[in-house]
């Protein structure tokens, strides 16, 4: 495994629900420093109230600066100013993460470890060779281009100069890795892992059930994560008039109109929850689903909480997603709403019900096992394999000549700082 370098990564909110960033750098910072860096610069706020809040709260992140999560890493909210087209201001930006960046690196203060930076995001190559970096990795982890309030024209430009820039190009799909930098010299796949012991306490763990789902009339059909433009509220809602006895639990915050989902009284639209206590929620569940809708995004995307589902022991329904053809021998693959209806008559015919007394621990502890070989362990293993076999574009003496302090770095306006 990578050891012994200060590891800047650059991603979402280190404070939000994990995914595969927020793994992989908790297991790289067992034998690295890591700068978690709360990138913001890619979409363009909406007018809206949930945007504003957002905003005030990045504010108050960059008002507190460096802020340390554990012994080997610490965070940091650079201030981006929300207009990344206009050439000045996307200047501006680039400076103060930059500077920001900097300021976290001096908050270890120790100056001889090699760098490396991990970008999760598409529009931050502009970092590439300003660190000092032996490696530039870039992780790919989705069509990001088709976000739902994202720029695809800019954002499909600077990614591709990301791509050019970057040492190792890292795709966690079958579709991304095809159409991402189709002639880049370290390009790899490496699908996702899955904290397998956490999930498994769903199978044969001691848990309680939680309080707000206390007496829920069984079978229940669960889905955890982001209830975003991505998943299919109007496929779910016609899914549960038609099977007006079974239970919908969505866990997750909700971004997108529900309303189809509104008033329907086989519905638990029960929202965020933390990550410790979904395994309960799991024990509970007969069946999860993956109501995604068929999009541009969606065919490249390989959703973490699949596997998570399956190291809970739980029998999966899936719209037509690529990536979930990897696991047919326990997800079953639906197209429309009749079949998808079908598709969950049959995971609860062939597993019995958690309300019943025919439920089939033994299917469950299968499906749990064969999903427990991909651990997170596991991709960080092969990650640190592949990064530190592939050699650096930039020689020792390039990167010495493009490592400036603070004081040295250029000042693009005096106003800012």
């Amino acid at each position: 495994m990578i050891s012994e370098r200060t590891i800047i990564c650059l991603a979402s909110d280190w404070e939000y629900d994990p995914t595969s960033k927020h793994q992989i750098m908790k297991i790289l910072a067992r034998q690295n420093q890591v700068v978690w860096v709360n990138y913001h610069g890619t979409r363009r706020p909406a007018p809206t109230r949930t945007d504003a809040l957002n905003a005030l709260s990045i504010l108050r992140c960059v008002t507190r600066g460096v802020r340390r999560v554990s012994s080997n890493m610490v965070q940091v909210t650079p201030l981006v100013i929300p207009a990344p087209r206009h050439p000045y201001l996307k200047r501006i930006n680039e400076h103060l993460v930059i500077s920001a960046i900097r300021r976290a690196l001096a908050y270890f203060g120790d100056a001889d470890r090699p760098v490396q930076v991990w970008t999760f995001a598409p529009d931050t190559g502009f970092v590439a060779g300003k660190l000092g970096e032996e490696r530039f990795v870039y992780y790919c982890v989705d069509e990001h281009a088709q976000f739902e309030g994202f720029d695809p024209r800019y954002v499909a430009q600077e990614e591709r100069k990301q791509i050019d820039a970057a040492d190792v190009l890292i795709t966690t799909s079958a579709a991304l890795f095809e159409s991402k930098g189709r002639s880049h010299p370290s390009k790899h796949l490496v699908r996702h892992g899955v904290d397998a012991a956490h999930f498994g306490r769903a199978v044969d763990g001691d848990l309680p059930v939680p309080d707000d789902l206390a007496g829920v009339p069984h079978p229940v059909i669960g889905f955890f994560g982001v209830v975003h433009h991505w998943i299919d509220c109007a496929l779910i809602a016609e899914v549960a008039r038609k099977r007006p006895e079974y239970t919908f639990v969505l866990i997750g915050e909700v971004l997108t109109d529900v309303t189809p989902l509104r008033g329907l009284p086989n519905v638990r639209l029960l929202g965020r929850r933390p990550y410790e206590t979904l395994p309960h929620y799991c024990k509970l569940f007969d069946a999860a689903m993956l109501p995604f809708n068929r999009t541009a995004m969606t065919r490249s995307v390989n959703p973490i909480k699949m596997r998570e589902y399956l190291a809970a022991g739980l029998p999966v329904v899936s719209t037509p997603l690529p990536e979930a053809r990897q696991h047919e021998a326990d997800i079953i693959i639906t197209d429309g709403a009749d079949a998808f209806t079908q598709g969950c008559d049959r995971v609860l015919r062939e597993n019995g019900s958690a309300g019943s007394k025919t439920l089939d621990i033994s299917a469950r502890r299968a499906r749990a096992e064969r999903a427990a070989g991909d651990t997170w362990e596991a991709v960080v293993e092969r990650l640190s394999s592949i990064v530190m076999q592939t050699p650096g574009t930039r020689s020792p003496d390039d990167v010495s000549k493009q490592t400036t302090s603070p004081a040295e770095e250029p000042e693009l306006v005096s106003s800012i700082a």
